[in-house]
Order: structure tokens, then sequence, then C-alpha cells
């Protein structure tokens, strides 16, 4: 019976060729239209997510401030100063956080040869390259030995590699910091970076040898990785546990400034979500016009084959066999320009290429750009919209050939 019902939908397709050509166009259009949009808004989705990636996702900075509200016999406008107890502290109280270290920064004159330039120098544990998601080009980074021996090495940032050597190797030479010398093990590849922000000129140092040239008794900031999902609680935590080490309010959130990433990743997850459906809304209403097309044809195909119809009926067909007859030609109709409406679509993807975002606005940043990738979800998805509208579109005209009277429809002209 599927045979005969695909040979009947073939014949009448073929008698009226151009203009099922027409409708099925549309049809594809339609289908091409959500595919390319919701392949967009994965697209930006995972921009979004590379963008976040280059810093770290689950990523918590801690910055002491001063108190702005005062708790017991502490007066506010007290400075808040984190310690190495405070790292011990942390890590005893929080079974979440994966790495931890402790950062102090200063700028300092970086010299080779004859070249001197002003870099910010910061000393931390070895663990830094994972914790603040730093990916070596090539040489390694400092490890533990080096922190124990004190040993004077240094990893440098992109930038930093050319203004102080240029198209020269780095690895192995010795830069002066401040006179004091230091041999080059590794250089980082380059980080996304806004304007004239100095993320890849850092000069990366054992915590124990950033001593040369600040006191490290007292910390700029912590960082730390975590696994929880639960970052809010999390927070609230670690602000909890400062907050009765360093005797200030728990509510004041000016004492010890928080960095949450996951927060930033959260608000644009919603965006990309609400992006991804507003989108979906846009392709459906437009293949929506097509499956109006595809109604009115059908319609239009069951006046002029009235007599036809009725011939059927006379013969002995039901109800249902009328409306399997015309829901296959309007289903096949549909599957055809679906087929079509993919295949253009992924024509279009791949010929469109890269698409700007945050490259516009940020240096080494092609990774945060959109690419129109289509995944087999936005497949499935598609071609769920791309049935349920074919499935109407053909219903209507069905049900109406179906119920049309064979005595009426024997004397149609």
């Amino acid at each position: 019976m599927l045979r005969d019902l695909l040979h009947e939908a073939y014949g009448a397709m073929r008698h009226n060729s151009r203009r099922t050509a027409l409708t099925m166009l549309g049809m594809a259009w339609g289908i091409a239209t959500v595919v390319m949009l919701l392949a967009y808004g994965n697209g930006f989705g995972r921009a979004i997510q590379a963008i976040f990636a280059n810093f770290g996702t689950k990523l918590m900075i801690l910055v002491p401030d001063r108190t702005s509200m005062q708790a017991g016999g502490q007066k506010a406008g007290q400075q808040i100063r984190f310690t190495l107890e405070d790292i011990d502290t942390l890590t005893t109280n929080l079974p979440q956080i994966t790495q931890i270290t402790p950062e102090v920064d200063t700028h300092c004159n970086v010299a080779f040869d004859t070249r001197s330039f002003s870099f910010d120098v910061t000393g931390d544990y070895a663990n830094v390259e994972s914790v603040r998601a730093l990916k070596l080009k090539s040489g390694r980074f400092f490890n533990a030995q080096d922190e124990l021996q004190r040993a004077r090495v240094a990893v440098i940032g992109s930038d930093a590699k050319d203004k102080l050597f240029s198209g020269r190797n780095a690895m192995g030479e010795r830069i002066r910091i401040n006179g004091i010398s230091y041999e080059v093990i590794g250089l980082l590849t380059a980080k996304m970076q806004e304007g004239d922000d100095d993320i890849n000129r850092v000069v990366y140092i054992p915590f124990s040898t950033m001593s040369d040239f600040k006191d490290t008794h007292y910390l700029d900031s912590i960082w730390f990785n975590y696994e929880t999902s639960e970052y809010d609680r999390l927070e609230q935590s670690a602000r909890a546990i400062l907050a009765t080490e360093h005797k200030f309010s728990v509510t004041d959130r000016r004492a010890v400034r928080v960095f949450n990433l996951m927060e930033q990743v959260h608000q644009f997850e919603v965006i990309t979500l609400g992006l991804k459906i507003l989108l979906g809304f846009i392709g459906t209403l437009t293949l929506g016009i097509g499956g109006v097309g595809l109604m009115n044809i059908m319609l239009v195909s069951v006046s002029q084959r009235t007599r036809e119809i009725g011939v059927e009926k006379a013969l002995g067909a039901r109800r249902a066999d009328i409306l399997v007859q015309f829901l296959a030609e309007a289903l096949t109709i549909t599957f055809m320009g679906g087929v079509l409406g993919i295949v253009l679509a992924y024509l279009v993807s791949m010929s469109v290429g890269r698409l700007r975002l945050y490259s516009a606005i940020a240096k080494n940043a092609e990774a945060g750009d959109i690419r129109l990738m289509i995944a087999p979800g936005t497949l499935l998805i598609a071609t769920l919209i791309l049935g349920v509208v074919g499935l109407i579109s053909g219903m209507i005209p069905a049900i109406r050939a179906s119920r049309l009277d064979p005595i009426e429809a024997l004397r149609y002209e």
C-alpha cells in the first residue's frame, strides 16, 4: 500500500511539476532558514564558551580591600590583608577547591640586551598554569622544585617575548628583572586581549622568588579553581571564612572583592538560550510561510481533482484512503523540500565561514567568533519542526478531500 501511495503522489507531482517545484522550493527555503538560524545560535553559544575558556570558567578570584561596615570592635575603613595562612584556611575548610595559588604582582623593568620595558611581574605557585588556564607555546612552566629552590626562572607572555626578543628564540636566554638575571624557561600562547590590556605582557616567576622585588608576606589576591555547581554557595562560604579570620562583617561585600566567572558564564548561558529560542521561533515562522504555500497548492489540487476523488469513492475508496493519499503527497513534497533545504543550509554555512564577534574588539580572539556549524541536534529540531508544519499543512486539504460527497464530486465540472 505504501508503494501505491508513493506512486500516486509521484504521479500527481509529475503532472504539475512546475507548481510542485515552486512549492518544494518554498519549503526548502523555510527549512534552510531554520537550520541556519539554529546553527547561528549554536555558534554564538560556542563562541561565548571559547571566550570564557580563555580565562577559565570555574575560577574564583579573591582581592582584599577595605571594610565599609563596622563589625564588632573594628571600625569601617580597615584594610584587609591576606597572608599564606588564608590559603591554608580556605583549603582546609573548602573541599570543593581543587587548586589554589597566592598571587603577588608588581611592575618591574624587564630587559634583554639593549631592550628594556616595564612589564607586570607576578609571583604564583606552579599550579597557576592550570588555575589561570595558561597555555604553553614552547618550553615548560616552573614546578614545585623551582619553588622550593627559589629558582630564578621565568615564563613570559607572547607580547613580552615579541618586544624583548622580536624574532629571536627566547628559550634559554636570560632576562634582567630590575637588574636580577632570570632564565626564560617557557613561552605562553597568546590569550584573547581587549584594547590595551597587558594580559600577554605578564612575566610569571615562582612565588618564592617574588620576594626579590616585593614583600610577599601580604598577598595581592588569591586564585582558585573548584569542582561544584553551587558556585554562589561556595562564594558565600569563602567570604564567611575570611570574615571570621579578619573580623569583618560577612555582609560587607567591599571588604573582599570576589570575582566569580561562573556568574557571568551563567548570565551568558541564559542570553544564549533566549537567542536560540528567538531564532528558532523566527525560523519556524519563515517555514510556516512555506507551509501556507503548501496548503494552498494542496487545496487547489483537491479542487482540480474533485472528479477523480468522486470516481475513487464510487469504486469503494474510504475516507481514510483519500485522506492518506493527499497527506502522502503533501508529506512527500515536504520531505523532498526538507532534503533540498538542508543541503542548501550546509552549502551556505560552509561558504560563510567565520563571522566576526569577539575578534572585532579583541586581539587573538578568532576562537571567540561565530562559525555556522550544523550540529546533529540542530538537524533533529529542524526535522521535527518541518514534520509538524508539513503535517498541519497537508492535513487540512486531505481532510477536505476525504469529506467530499461522491455524488457531488462526480457532478463537479
